[in-house]
């Protein structure tokens, strides 16, 4: 998950070097999607409601 956050991330710099402005926030969208997801699973996993064995 954090491979394609970092992807994005990359993605949304170049585009934006580049002058891609609806392709930057389109990736950025997703990478801020992908970090809610990260937080909350995170959170999950740190109270102890997910157990990852």
């Amino acid at each position: 998950m954090l491979e394609i956050l970092l992807m994005l991330l990359a993605v949304a710099a170049i585009a934006s070097f580049f002058g891609f402005g609806r392709l930057s926030g389109a990736a950025l969208t997703g990478a801020k999607i992908i970090v809610v997801v990260a937080l909350v699973v995170f959170l999950l996993v740190l109270l102890g409601v997910i157990a990852i064995a």
